[in-house]
């Protein structure tokens, strides 16, 4: 079993992307082929995916979850909406310099109070007045990651969702998603590749990083996700036409396997506290097209248990030698699910 340390590396900041390219397909794609790295731009994709291959897509949208606010005694407060409970309860982040007392007001944006209910963990449990999903519409901002170094702006707006995003509940998009355009899709359809969705609300522990050395120990964050019974349709019928099955993002990829823990990909809608570290045998997916991950992150810790852990490391120092942009508007890879990953076998750590 690998520790925390095993997966750190070194960043130079300027590789840290802060904006996006000026078009979502101009990024560049390091495709991850067996032990070959091979440096390509995002539009071959479409020359690496066969008829009858199937993209499955993470179609939730950003909620606008951050707000400024007061509490009842001047005291400035942020807010990060988590989660939406129902249509006038949430549960959210609250940085203050004094936590909140449940029974208490805080007031958003001034424009609106909300009421702090009880603590849950991490977490506040905040009643809104009336519909939440119209207050965070009109007077939140979106929330861009801790690493991006400006507030969102009507650019911003537009690039931090992908296109084919439906479902409100996000507080973070899902990031290799954000590549694909209409056009892009468009050729994809009328190559023979195959489309399907689901939903999973990607929360802000996607940014925290693991804390405890010994793996074993991590607690994951929870996510809520659902998949529809087409979509497991779609997933069976290509898999019995010989057809790959390639997540779109490691949160397409969580919302897969998390619901084929039986062995068999079941429709349906859960929370998932799944956490893949190398060694994890995966069920459904066959591929995975994702951008490049934090430090000592889960997400790192998953792209290992997809290609291989030595691969991995060994694509980060091609992609930071190579000067790909990382993160959020970063560039992206595809990775194949490699034979360690398929047998279950737990790879060694390379030495650091």
């Amino acid at each position: 079993m690998h520790t925390l340390s095993d997966y750190d590396f070194d960043l130079p900041q300027h590789l840290i992307a802060q904006t996006p390219l000026p078009e979502r397909g101009a990024s560049r794609l390091l495709h991850v082929d067996g032990g070959r790295l091979v440096d390509r731009h995002f539009g071959d994709l479409a020359g690496l995916l066969n008829p009858g291959d199937l993209l499955v897509f993470n179609d939730t949208r950003v909620l606008k979850a951050r707000f400024f606010g007061v509490k009842a005694s001047g005291g400035k407060v942020e807010v990060l909406v988590e989660r939406v409970l129902d249509p006038r309860t949430v549960l959210a982040q609250v940085r203050a310099s004094k936590s909140p007392l449940p029974g208490g007001s805080i007031r958003l944006a001034d424009a609106f109070d909300v009421q702090v209910g009880e603590r849950a963990g991490e977490f506040f449990t905040l009643v809104f007045p009336s519909d939440v999903f119209a207050l965070l519409d009109a007077y939140g901002s979106l929330p861009l990651p801790p690493y991006i170094d400006h507030a969102a702006d009507a650019f911003d707006e537009t690039r931090y969702q992908t296109v084919y995003a439906r479902e409100p509940g996000a507080v973070a998009a899902p990031t290799a998603g954000l590549h694909f355009d209409e056009a892009f899709l468009r050729r994809l359809q009328e190559k023979g590749v195959r489309t399907a969705f689901v939903t999973l609300h990607v929360g802000a522990g996607t940014f925290q990083p693991v804390r405890v050395e010994n793996l074993a120990e991590h607690q994951m964050h929870s996510e809520w996700y659902t998949i529809s019974q087409a979509t497991v349709d779609a997933v069976r019928e290509a898999k019995a036409a010989g057809g790959k099955v390639i997540a779109v993002g490691t949160t397409s990829l969580r919302a897969l396997e998390s619901a084929s823990q039986s062995g068999d990909l079941q429709g349906g809608s859960a929370d998932t506290r799944l956490f893949i570290t190398p060694g994890y045998r995966f069920k459904t997916i066959d591929r995975l097209i994702t951008n490049f991950h934090l430090p000592k992150s889960t997400l790192l810790m998953l792209v290992s248990a997809v290609a291989g852990y030595d691969t991995i490391r060994a694509a980060y120092a091609h992609a930071i030698a190579m000067q790909y942009r990382f993160f959020s508007y970063g560039d992206a890879m595809l990775l194949d699910v490699g034979t360690s990953a398929a047998s279950g076998s737990d790879p060694a750590p390379a030495n650091q």
